[in-house]
Protein backbone atom coordinates (compact mmCIF):
# COMPACT_ATOMS: atom_id res chain seq x y z
CA UNK A 1 0.00 0.00 0.00
CA UNK A 2 2.29 2.52 1.04
CA UNK A 3 4.40 1.56 -2.79
CA UNK A 4 0.91 2.61 -4.50
CA UNK A 5 0.21 5.51 -1.93
CA UNK A 6 3.51 7.35 -3.20
CA UNK A 7 3.30 6.04 -7.15
CA UNK A 8 -0.08 8.02 -7.04
CA UNK A 9 1.67 10.91 -5.12
CA UNK A 10 4.13 11.65 -8.10
CA UNK A 11 1.51 10.64 -10.46
CA UNK A 12 2.80 7.60 -11.91
CA UNK A 13 -0.11 5.10 -10.98
CA UNK A 14 -4.09 5.78 -11.32
CA UNK A 15 -6.13 5.87 -7.33
CA UNK A 16 -7.19 2.85 -6.74
CA UNK A 17 -9.10 1.06 -3.98
CA UNK A 18 -8.66 -2.45 -2.66
CA UNK A 19 -11.61 -4.38 -1.41
CA UNK A 20 -11.47 -7.72 0.62
CA UNK A 21 -12.29 -9.38 3.81
CA UNK A 22 -9.24 -10.19 5.87
CA UNK A 23 -8.69 -13.59 8.00
CA UNK A 24 -9.43 -12.91 12.52
CA UNK A 25 -7.02 -10.30 13.23
CA UNK A 26 -6.78 -6.97 15.24
CA UNK A 27 -5.01 -3.81 14.45
CA UNK A 28 -4.07 -0.89 16.28
CA UNK A 29 -3.90 2.68 14.97
CA UNK A 30 -2.41 5.60 16.01
CA UNK A 31 -4.15 6.79 18.95
CA UNK A 32 -3.82 2.75 19.53
CA UNK A 33 -3.70 1.69 23.42
CA UNK A 34 -1.67 -1.57 24.82
CA UNK A 35 -4.68 -1.50 27.40
CA UNK A 36 -7.49 -1.81 24.68
CA UNK A 37 -6.42 -5.17 23.91
CA UNK A 38 -8.02 -7.07 26.41
CA UNK A 39 -7.74 -10.82 25.39
CA UNK A 40 -5.94 -11.10 22.13
CA UNK A 41 -7.07 -14.44 20.63
CA UNK A 42 -5.93 -13.16 16.44
CA UNK A 43 -2.57 -11.70 15.30
CA UNK A 44 -2.50 -8.16 16.48
CA UNK A 45 -0.86 -5.32 13.57
CA UNK A 46 0.49 -2.07 14.42
CA UNK A 47 -0.88 0.31 11.53
CA UNK A 48 -0.45 3.76 10.89
CA UNK A 49 -4.20 4.62 10.07
CA UNK A 50 -6.00 6.86 12.39
CA UNK A 51 -7.90 5.35 15.18
CA UNK A 52 -7.33 2.93 17.49
CA UNK A 53 -7.93 -0.77 18.51
CA UNK A 54 -10.23 -2.77 15.70
CA UNK A 55 -11.30 -5.92 14.41
CA UNK A 56 -11.23 -7.29 11.32
CA UNK A 57 -11.73 -10.71 10.12
CA UNK A 58 -14.89 -12.75 8.05
CA UNK A 59 -18.15 -11.20 7.97
CA UNK A 60 -16.75 -7.43 7.52
CA UNK A 61 -15.69 -5.94 4.38
CA UNK A 62 -12.79 -3.89 4.06
CA UNK A 63 -11.93 -0.69 1.38
CA UNK A 64 -8.16 0.58 1.53
CA UNK A 65 -9.18 3.68 -0.29
CA UNK A 66 -6.12 5.09 -1.80
CA UNK A 67 -7.09 8.42 -3.64
CA UNK A 68 -5.49 11.61 -4.44
CA UNK A 69 -6.96 14.14 -2.07
CA UNK A 70 -5.20 17.18 -4.01
CA UNK A 71 -7.34 17.51 -7.43
CA UNK A 72 -10.64 17.07 -5.12
CA UNK A 73 -11.23 18.51 -1.44
CA UNK A 74 -7.77 18.66 0.74
CA UNK A 75 -9.68 18.34 3.94
CA UNK A 76 -9.18 15.49 5.95
CA UNK A 77 -12.66 16.15 7.88
CA UNK A 78 -14.42 16.42 5.11
CA UNK A 79 -12.99 13.46 3.54
CA UNK A 80 -14.13 11.41 6.49
CA UNK A 81 -17.72 12.73 6.26
CA UNK A 82 -17.28 11.81 2.36
CA UNK A 83 -16.67 8.35 3.68
CA UNK A 84 -19.30 8.33 6.14
CA UNK A 85 -21.47 9.41 3.57
CA UNK A 86 -20.59 6.99 1.01
CA UNK A 87 -21.40 4.49 3.90
CA UNK A 88 -24.81 5.72 4.70
CA UNK A 89 -25.92 5.35 1.01
CA UNK A 90 -24.38 2.37 0.67
CA UNK A 91 -26.44 0.78 3.41
CA UNK A 92 -29.61 2.39 2.57
CA UNK A 93 -29.52 0.70 -0.48
CA UNK A 94 -29.99 -2.44 1.88
CA UNK A 95 -32.48 -0.72 3.66
CA UNK A 96 -30.17 -0.36 6.59
CA UNK A 97 -29.98 3.03 8.41
CA UNK A 98 -26.76 4.60 8.93
CA UNK A 99 -26.20 7.47 10.86
CA UNK A 100 -23.32 9.93 11.35
CA UNK A 101 -22.35 11.24 15.11
CA UNK A 102 -20.55 14.63 15.79
CA UNK A 103 -18.78 13.08 18.75
CA UNK A 104 -17.98 9.28 16.88
CA UNK A 105 -16.37 8.68 13.91
CA UNK A 106 -17.67 6.20 11.82
CA UNK A 107 -21.56 4.69 11.31
CA UNK A 108 -23.74 4.03 13.51
CA UNK A 109 -27.24 2.18 13.83
CA UNK A 110 -30.12 3.08 16.07
CA UNK A 111 -30.73 -0.29 18.18
CA UNK A 112 -33.93 0.07 20.31
CA UNK A 113 -34.13 -3.86 21.07
CA UNK A 114 -31.06 -3.07 22.93
CA UNK A 115 -32.39 -0.40 25.53
CA UNK A 116 -32.80 3.82 25.52
CA UNK A 117 -30.14 5.09 22.98
CA UNK A 118 -28.31 2.15 22.22
CA UNK A 119 -26.73 2.03 18.71
CA UNK A 120 -24.54 -0.22 16.90
CA UNK A 121 -21.22 0.93 15.09
CA UNK A 122 -21.41 -0.63 11.59
CA UNK A 123 -18.83 0.71 9.99
CA UNK A 124 -15.16 1.92 11.37
CA UNK A 125 -13.58 4.66 9.46
CA UNK A 126 -9.21 4.57 10.21
CA UNK A 127 -7.02 6.66 7.30
CA UNK A 128 -4.17 8.41 6.78
CA UNK A 129 -2.79 10.78 4.53
CA UNK A 130 0.43 11.31 2.97
CA UNK A 131 1.19 14.07 0.76
CA UNK A 132 -2.52 14.61 0.20
CA UNK A 133 -2.82 10.66 -1.11
CA UNK A 134 -5.21 8.69 0.93
CA UNK A 135 -5.09 5.27 2.14
CA UNK A 136 -6.24 2.92 4.49
CA UNK A 137 -9.62 3.05 5.09
CA UNK A 138 -13.23 1.80 6.07
CA UNK A 139 -14.36 -1.83 7.76
CA UNK A 140 -18.30 -2.52 7.09
CA UNK A 141 -20.12 -4.70 9.60
CA UNK A 142 -21.95 -7.31 7.23
CA UNK A 143 -22.17 -10.35 9.08
CA UNK A 144 -18.82 -10.71 11.72
CA UNK A 145 -18.65 -12.78 14.94
CA UNK A 146 -19.73 -10.30 17.50
CA UNK A 147 -17.21 -12.49 20.11
CA UNK A 148 -14.32 -11.16 18.33
CA UNK A 149 -15.09 -8.15 19.59
CA UNK A 150 -15.01 -8.51 22.96
CA UNK A 151 -11.64 -9.72 23.55
CA UNK A 152 -11.00 -5.38 22.94
CA UNK A 153 -12.02 -2.27 23.62
CA UNK A 154 -13.17 -1.38 19.61
CA UNK A 155 -11.83 2.08 18.80
CA UNK A 156 -11.80 2.88 22.45
CA UNK A 157 -15.22 2.94 23.09
CA UNK A 158 -16.34 1.73 26.32
CA UNK A 159 -20.11 3.48 26.91
CA UNK A 160 -22.29 0.45 27.18
CA UNK A 161 -24.93 2.14 24.87
CA UNK A 162 -22.63 1.98 21.71
CA UNK A 163 -21.85 -1.63 20.77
Amino acid sequence: MDARVAAIATGEAPELVWLLEHPPLYTSGTSGKADDLLDARFPTFQSGRGGQVTYHGPGQRVAYVMLDLKGRRPDVRAYVASLEEWIIRTLAAFNVRGERREDRVGVWVKRPDKGPGHEDKIAAIGVRLRRWVSFHGIAINVEPDLSHFQAIVPCGVVDPRYG
